[in-house]
Protein backbone atom coordinates (compact mmCIF):
# COMPACT_ATOMS: atom_id res chain seq x y z
CA UNK A 1 0.00 0.00 0.00
CA UNK A 2 1.20 3.46 -0.86
CA UNK A 3 0.80 6.04 1.39
CA UNK A 4 1.49 10.02 0.91
CA UNK A 5 1.93 11.83 4.41
CA UNK A 6 0.71 15.21 3.11
CA UNK A 7 -1.70 18.73 4.17
CA UNK A 8 -4.12 19.88 1.75
CA UNK A 9 -3.34 22.43 -0.86
CA UNK A 10 0.26 22.25 -0.30
CA UNK A 11 2.72 19.98 -2.67
CA UNK A 12 1.41 17.17 -1.24
CA UNK A 13 -1.56 18.00 -4.11
CA UNK A 14 0.84 17.66 -7.20
CA UNK A 15 1.55 13.95 -5.92
CA UNK A 16 -2.36 13.22 -4.77
CA UNK A 17 -3.93 14.56 -8.18
CA UNK A 18 -1.23 11.87 -9.80
CA UNK A 19 -1.90 8.90 -7.63
CA UNK A 20 -5.52 9.45 -8.89
CA UNK A 21 -4.68 9.50 -12.29
CA UNK A 22 -2.80 6.25 -11.77
CA UNK A 23 -5.32 4.76 -10.35
CA UNK A 24 -3.04 2.93 -7.99
CA UNK A 25 -4.08 1.65 -4.42
CA UNK A 26 -2.55 4.78 -1.47
CA UNK A 27 -4.01 6.10 1.26
CA UNK A 28 -3.31 9.56 2.53
CA UNK A 29 -1.59 10.18 6.16
CA UNK A 30 -3.04 13.99 7.41
CA UNK A 31 0.12 15.35 8.78
CA UNK A 32 -1.82 18.58 10.76
CA UNK A 33 0.54 21.49 10.67
CA UNK A 34 -1.89 23.09 13.67
CA UNK A 35 -1.07 20.74 15.71
CA UNK A 36 2.65 20.53 14.88
CA UNK A 37 2.86 16.77 13.47
CA UNK A 38 5.44 17.98 11.24
CA UNK A 39 8.24 18.43 14.14
CA UNK A 40 7.06 14.79 15.42
CA UNK A 41 9.63 12.74 16.26
CA UNK A 42 7.75 9.88 13.70
CA UNK A 43 7.55 12.16 10.85
CA UNK A 44 11.27 13.41 11.16
CA UNK A 45 12.37 10.02 10.98
CA UNK A 46 10.71 10.11 7.57
CA UNK A 47 11.33 13.33 6.27
CA UNK A 48 14.41 14.75 8.90
CA UNK A 49 13.18 18.65 6.83
CA UNK A 50 9.65 18.11 8.40
CA UNK A 51 8.15 18.73 5.59
CA UNK A 52 5.28 17.52 3.27
CA UNK A 53 5.31 15.69 1.22
CA UNK A 54 6.81 12.28 1.81
CA UNK A 55 5.67 8.47 0.10
CA UNK A 56 5.71 5.57 1.54
CA UNK A 57 5.81 2.74 -1.26
CA UNK A 58 7.22 -0.49 0.35
CA UNK A 59 10.47 0.03 1.87
CA UNK A 60 10.81 3.35 -0.62
CA UNK A 61 10.48 6.35 0.94
CA UNK A 62 10.91 9.77 -1.04
CA UNK A 63 10.83 12.95 -0.63
CA UNK A 64 10.04 16.46 -2.72
CA UNK A 65 7.37 16.56 -4.96
CA UNK A 66 8.87 16.37 -8.19
CA UNK A 67 11.25 13.61 -7.10
CA UNK A 68 7.89 11.89 -5.65
CA UNK A 69 6.00 12.36 -9.29
CA UNK A 70 8.95 10.34 -11.56
CA UNK A 71 9.04 7.87 -9.31
CA UNK A 72 5.46 6.80 -9.36
CA UNK A 73 5.11 7.55 -13.00
CA UNK A 74 8.57 5.45 -13.78
CA UNK A 75 6.98 2.61 -12.06
CA UNK A 76 3.17 2.55 -12.81
CA UNK A 77 2.96 4.78 -15.30
CA UNK A 78 5.39 5.28 -17.78
CA UNK A 79 2.68 6.74 -20.23
CA UNK A 80 2.92 10.08 -17.91
CA UNK A 81 6.79 10.73 -19.25
CA UNK A 82 8.21 10.89 -22.55
CA UNK A 83 10.69 8.44 -23.57
CA UNK A 84 14.08 8.16 -21.71
CA UNK A 85 16.78 9.44 -24.20
CA UNK A 86 14.79 11.43 -26.66
CA UNK A 87 14.30 14.92 -27.36
CA UNK A 88 10.99 14.77 -25.77
CA UNK A 89 12.47 13.31 -22.50
CA UNK A 90 14.96 16.53 -22.95
CA UNK A 91 12.38 19.24 -23.12
CA UNK A 92 10.30 17.57 -20.18
CA UNK A 93 13.65 17.86 -18.02
CA UNK A 94 13.98 21.58 -18.74
CA UNK A 95 10.51 22.36 -18.10
CA UNK A 96 10.35 20.38 -14.76
CA UNK A 97 13.18 22.38 -14.11
CA UNK A 98 12.18 25.69 -14.80
CA UNK A 99 8.92 25.21 -13.06
CA UNK A 100 10.19 24.25 -9.72
CA UNK A 101 13.23 26.92 -10.20
CA UNK A 102 12.14 29.58 -12.07
CA UNK A 103 8.00 29.44 -11.38
CA UNK A 104 7.52 28.33 -8.26
CA UNK A 105 10.28 30.05 -6.50
CA UNK A 106 9.29 33.22 -6.75
CA UNK A 107 5.71 32.23 -5.62
CA UNK A 108 7.20 30.69 -2.46
CA UNK A 109 9.15 33.55 -1.14
CA UNK A 110 5.82 35.29 -1.54
CA UNK A 111 4.72 32.46 1.29
CA UNK A 112 7.67 33.25 3.25
CA UNK A 113 7.26 36.61 3.68
CA UNK A 114 3.71 36.30 4.23
CA UNK A 115 3.32 33.89 6.31
CA UNK A 116 5.60 30.68 6.45
CA UNK A 117 8.92 32.55 8.34
CA UNK A 118 8.72 33.68 11.90
CA UNK A 119 7.45 37.23 12.07
CA UNK A 120 10.47 38.56 13.13
CA UNK A 121 12.13 37.61 9.97
CA UNK A 122 9.65 38.46 7.48
CA UNK A 123 10.62 41.07 5.17
CA UNK A 124 7.65 42.86 2.92
CA UNK A 125 10.30 44.26 0.75
CA UNK A 126 10.28 41.00 -0.97
CA UNK A 127 6.97 40.82 -2.40
CA UNK A 128 7.63 43.19 -5.11
CA UNK A 129 10.66 41.46 -5.92
CA UNK A 130 9.22 37.76 -6.02
CA UNK A 131 5.75 39.79 -8.07
CA UNK A 132 8.49 40.71 -10.39
CA UNK A 133 10.62 37.65 -10.62
CA UNK A 134 7.46 35.47 -11.29
CA UNK A 135 6.25 37.50 -13.93
CA UNK A 136 9.41 37.77 -15.68
CA UNK A 137 9.46 33.85 -15.45
CA UNK A 138 5.16 34.00 -16.69
CA UNK A 139 6.43 35.40 -20.22
CA UNK A 140 9.28 32.39 -20.46
CA UNK A 141 6.26 29.94 -19.82
CA UNK A 142 3.85 31.76 -22.51
CA UNK A 143 6.07 31.73 -24.64
CA UNK A 144 6.95 27.78 -24.98
CA UNK A 145 3.42 26.51 -24.30
CA UNK A 146 1.37 24.88 -27.14
CA UNK A 147 -1.67 26.99 -28.39
CA UNK A 148 -4.04 23.95 -26.70
CA UNK A 149 -3.75 20.84 -25.36
CA UNK A 150 -1.28 19.70 -23.23
CA UNK A 151 2.79 20.38 -22.94
CA UNK A 152 3.24 17.31 -25.19
CA UNK A 153 0.14 17.13 -27.03
CA UNK A 154 -2.99 15.27 -26.47
CA UNK A 155 -1.77 13.48 -22.94
CA UNK A 156 -0.42 14.88 -20.44
CA UNK A 157 2.67 14.48 -18.46
CA UNK A 158 4.24 14.75 -15.07
CA UNK A 159 5.43 18.35 -15.99
CA UNK A 160 1.50 19.40 -16.79
CA UNK A 161 0.34 18.28 -13.46
CA UNK A 162 3.41 20.32 -12.19
CA UNK A 163 2.42 23.35 -14.23
CA UNK A 164 -0.64 23.48 -13.19
CA UNK A 165 -0.33 23.21 -9.81
CA UNK A 166 2.52 25.86 -9.48
CA UNK A 167 -0.39 28.42 -11.82
CA UNK A 168 -3.28 27.58 -9.62
CA UNK A 169 -1.06 28.47 -6.34
CA UNK A 170 0.06 31.77 -8.55
CA UNK A 171 -4.19 32.99 -8.93
CA UNK A 172 -4.45 32.17 -5.02
CA UNK A 173 -1.73 34.41 -4.50
CA UNK A 174 -3.26 36.92 -6.86
CA UNK A 175 -1.45 36.76 -9.38
CA UNK A 176 -2.68 37.42 -13.21
CA UNK A 177 -1.80 35.50 -15.64
CA UNK A 178 -1.61 35.80 -19.49
CA UNK A 179 -4.45 34.71 -21.84
CA UNK A 180 -2.79 31.49 -22.67
CA UNK A 181 -1.02 30.33 -19.54
CA UNK A 182 -4.64 30.78 -18.14
CA UNK A 183 -6.45 28.90 -21.02
CA UNK A 184 -4.13 26.19 -20.23
CA UNK A 185 -4.19 26.35 -16.51
CA UNK A 186 -7.98 25.89 -16.47
CA UNK A 187 -7.95 23.27 -19.27
CA UNK A 188 -5.63 20.84 -17.33
CA UNK A 189 -7.26 22.01 -13.85
CA UNK A 190 -10.73 20.35 -15.26
CA UNK A 191 -9.01 16.84 -14.96
CA UNK A 192 -11.69 14.48 -12.65
CA UNK A 193 -8.45 13.19 -11.01
CA UNK A 194 -7.57 16.49 -9.87
CA UNK A 195 -11.00 16.57 -7.99
CA UNK A 196 -10.89 13.41 -6.36
CA UNK A 197 -7.26 14.58 -4.65
CA UNK A 198 -9.05 17.86 -3.57
CA UNK A 199 -12.04 15.37 -2.24
CA UNK A 200 -9.55 13.27 -0.83
CA UNK A 201 -7.19 15.92 1.19
CA UNK A 202 -10.27 17.50 2.31
CA UNK A 203 -11.43 14.85 3.34
CA UNK A 204 -8.47 13.83 5.50
CA UNK A 205 -8.67 17.34 7.70
CA UNK A 206 -12.03 16.88 8.28
CA UNK A 207 -11.83 13.74 10.15
CA UNK A 208 -8.91 15.08 12.38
Amino acid sequence: MITLYGYPRTRSLRVSWLLEELGVDWQYHLVDFNKSEHRSSQFLALNPQGKVPCLIDGDTVVTESAAICFYLAERYGHHWLPEPGTAESATHHEWTSFIITELEQPLWSMGKHRFALPESIRLPEMLPVASWEFKKALQTAEARIPEQGYLFGHFPTVADILLAHTLNWAVKFDQKLPLKLEKYRQYVSRRPALSRALERETRALGNT
